[in-house]
């Protein structure tokens, strides 16, 4: 195998598009060296449910002769992307993790696919997802160490992207499926504003907590590919009329004085690995005077109750047809959220939606004295074996909340990726990220000062 071929896949996506720009490289040069990536490891990673090698070339070749016509491009032109197994594409088939819908071919694609076509990104494939994009895995291992969980539901996003098969990829959160697998993996994942990103095309879950998330290798790359996909779509009601963030160049904008950090152990801190509470003590001790530890309000201890009955309550909406009419191909595990779903009140399901809000408005006071908020991404470094996906409970907080998170590879544990998390204040997506490429740089910073 050419080596330069191969050290192509793993460029960053915003080092890709900028060599592609200066015509040191081409997207069939990226292209094939992913593919090669994925003829070596797809059988022990299992990342993707659609791959066509020959369509993603096809693909590469027309950018490749766009850009060669002198034609305008997009920011993502000719840069491989997978796209998770339950938003539609038009010329693939979008399967939703289950046999129920084997063979599917939606015939449109997504708001979202349409728009990384409109910026000139090659669909590579589907990635791997859960059962329905809930909790029962499926077959995709975690490329650091495949014994042990990639975790879910945004699983073949994850690996792909940290396994060098693709630059970038699209997840979805409704509980921690963005943050959580690109923790376990060791990349960037980024879970914006609830509603900044069009869900149209893309099966429903919680419409309450539903949320496009992107993946890649550096933060900058995560705020490129979210660019492309903020136009506001009236076909999602969660979103709302404004001006698109251009995330990217605030991420490359100076902070103008030094972030300040709230670290919060959140109500399920105790419920945490000892390891991983080691590790953000030795975080906490290197930000110092930056960081203060903070403590939540004791009303977000219901928090957890609030979101699972928020998403298991749409769970048993939007899925039980399913489980009424093919109940052999839906799983225990999924039949049991159904179920649970069941039992919930109107009552309890309107006070869930109202606090929301009114959490918010707490968060809010966190948010004028400190730029982010620092907090595990995970309770662990991704657990062995393939039975589970992990727990959650450091996500679900957020996504329930509706505030824009990240996760940053920042941390290790026995050769395992432990994920930083830093939360932003709600709509404020852009300061969340800059402050994140902050985080990254000074503590590379650190790292390199202690090496000399």
């Amino acid at each position: 195998m050419d080596a330069h071929v191969t050290n192509l896949a793993w460029l960053t996506a915003a080092d890709a598009a900028r060599r592609m720009a200066e015509g040191e490289i081409t997207s069939q040069m990226l292209v094939q060296a992913c593919l090669e990536r994925i003829a070596e490891r797809e059988d022990t990673v299992k990342a993707w449910a659609h791959l066509d090698a020959d369509y993603a070339l096809a693909q590469a070749r027309e950018r490749d002769e766009w850009r060669g016509q002198g034609r305008s491009t997009g920011p993502l032109h000719g840069i491989p992307v997978g796209i998770k197994d339950i938003i539609d594409t038009a010329d693939m088939p979008t399967e939703n993790g289950t046999p129920i819908h084997a063979g599917r071919t939606p015939g449109d694609d997504a708001a979202l696919v349409a728009a990384l076509r409109d910026a000139g990104a090659v669909i590579m494939g589907k990635t791997v997802t859960t059962e329905l994009a809930v909790m029962t895995p499926n077959k995709t291992h975690n490329p650091v160490n495949p014994d042990h969980t990639p975790g879910g539901s945004s699983s073949g996003s994850a690996a792909a992207v940290a396994d060098g098969m693709v630059h970038l990829a699209i997840g979805t959160q409704t509980g921690g499926s963005v943050i959580r697998p690109a923790a376990f993996c060791g990349v960037v994942g980024f879970k914006p504003t609830f509603g900044l990103i069009s869900r149209a095309g893309v099966l429903s879950q919680s419409p309450a907590l539903d949320t496009i998330g992107t993946m890649g290798r550096t933060v900058e790359d995560a705020a490129l590919m979210a660019d492309c996909l903020t136009a506001y779509d009236g076909r999602d009601r969660s979103m709302w009329p404004r001006s698109r963030p251009r995330l990217r160049d605030t991420v490359l904008s100076e902070v103008p004085v030094t972030p300040m950090f709230a670290f919060a152990k959140t109500p399920m801190w105790e419920q945490g690995e000892p390891a991983m509470m080691e590790a953000f003590g030795e975080l906490t001790d290197v930000l110092g005077d930056i960081c203060d530890e903070v403590e939540l309000p004791s009303v977000f201890d219901k928090v957890a109750g609030w979101h699972a009955c928020l998403q298991n309550g749409d769970i048993a909406k939007n899925y039980g047809p399913l489980l009424d009419k093919y109940p052999d191909l839906i799983s225990d595990g999924l039949k049991a959220r159904m179920e649970e779903g069941r039992k919930y009140s109107a009552i309890e399901y309107n006070t869930a939606r109202e606090f929301q809000e009114i959490l918010n408005g707490g968060l809010d006071e966190v948010f004028d004295r400190y730029d982010v908020i620092v907090t595990p991404a995970t309770a662990g470094p991704a657990p062995k074996g393939l039975e589970t996906t992990g727990r959650p409970i450091f996500n679900s907080i957020w996504t329930y909340l509706g505030v824009p998170a990240v996760t940053l590879p920042l941390l290790e544990v026995d050769g395992l990726p432990l994920g930083v998390q830093l939360i932003g204040r709600r709509r404020d997506d852009g300061r969340l990220l800059r402050t994140a490429r902050w985080l990254v740089e000074h503590l590379s910073s650190d790292v390199d000062d202690a090496d000399a």
